[in-house]
C-alpha cells in the first residue's frame, strides 16, 4: 500500500488545486465587463453569426483535431521506441536488455510510412488549406 500513497497525495493535490482555482477565480477576476469580451473568439477572426440552436460546425476543425491526435499519437509511440532502441548495458560492458533491433527498427519504418501516407492523402485532397 505504501507504493500507492504518492500516487494518492498527487491526485489529491491535483483535485485540491483544481477545486481552489475555481471555487476562487470569481472573487479575484477582474469584473470590467464590455461587448468586446463577452463575444465569441473564433481564432483571431471575426465570429460568424449561428442560428438559435445551434447549426453546422466546419469540418475543418474536426479535421485538424483528428490530425493532431494523429501525430500526437505517433509521438506517444516513437519517444518510447528511441529510448529503448539501443542495445542497454551495465558497467562491466553486459547486454542487459537487447533492444529493439531490425524488427523494432522496422516496425517504426512501417508505422511512420502509414502515418505519413495519411498526412499526403490530407494534403492533396487539400484538408489542410483554410480558405
Amino acid at each position: 500500500m505504501d507504493l500507492y500513497v504518492p500516487i494518492l497525495v498527487l491526485a489529491v493535490l491535483a483535485g485540491g488545486f483544481a477545486i481552489f482555482s475555481v471555487a476562487i477565480a470569481p472573487f479575484t477576476g477582474p469584473k470590467r465587463w464590455n461587448r468586446a469580451k463577452l463575444d465569441a473568439y473564433e481564432c483571431g477572426i471575426e465570429p460568424t453569426p449561428q442560428p438559435v440552436g445551434g447549426g453546422r460546425f466546419p469540418l475543418k476543425y474536426m479535421i485538424t483535431a483528428m490530425l493532431f491526435i494523429v501525430f500526437d499519437i505517433e509521438i506517444i509511440f516513437l519517444y518510447p521506441w528511441a529510448v529503448s532502441f539501443a542495445q542497454q548495458t551495465n558497467d562491466a560492458g553486459q547486454a542487459i536488455s537487447p533492444g529493439l533491433g531490425l524488427f523494432g527498427l522496422v516496425e517504426m519504418l512501417l508505422f511512420i510510412v502509414t502515418v505519413l501516407v495519411a498526412y499526403a492523402y490530407v494534403w492533396r485532397r487539400k484538408g489542410l488549406d483554410w480558405d
